[in-house]
């Protein structure tokens, strides 16, 4: 597995110290805000500006090594999954988000009745529901009252 620098000199971009902690921040699994991410390169490296994590972030998913899903009614996440074919759930009580593997395997694993004309190459999908822990807390409300 290469190291955060080679990552980004293979994707064309400058080393930085702040850019290597992002790539080290964000953990396979992770769907990260800004704030959260900010928060985390700070603890490694100390003083970064918000705008630095946002340009940082912005070289990154352009480069293909950081990936940015916008659940509707949040903010932008990213995460460090690129390049296969995978969807999202989301929890509607407490906002986590996970990884579902798509079932067809192949990008777009789902097929537009009507494409108008567009040659398609990927589809995104986000599941909406309760994550295990808020449908349990939910079951349990219900048989206390």
């Amino acid at each position: 597995m290469p190291t955060p620098a080679e990552e980004l000199r293979g994707a064309g971009l400058r080393v930085t110290a702040a850019r290597v902690a992002l790539l080290q921040t964000i953990q396979p699994g992770d769907h990260l805000g800004v704030e959260a991410i900010a928060a985390r390169i700070r603890h490694r490296v100390g003083h970064v500006s918000l705008q630095a994590v946002y340009e940082a972030l912005n070289a990154l998913t352009e480069a293909g090594l950081v990936r940015r899903i916008e659940p509707a009614g949040s903010p932008a996440r990213f995460e460090r999954r690129v390049g296969d074919n995978h969807h999202h759930a989301v929890c509607r009580s407490c906002g986590v988000v996970v990884d579902v593997d798509c079932a067809l395997g192949e990008a777009p694993c789902l097929t537009a009745a009507n494409d108008q004309g567009f040659v398609i190459d990927e589809a995104e999908v986000i599941y909406w529901g309760l994550c295990p822990d808020c449908s349990d807390r939910l079951s349990t409300a219900c048989t206390s009252a």
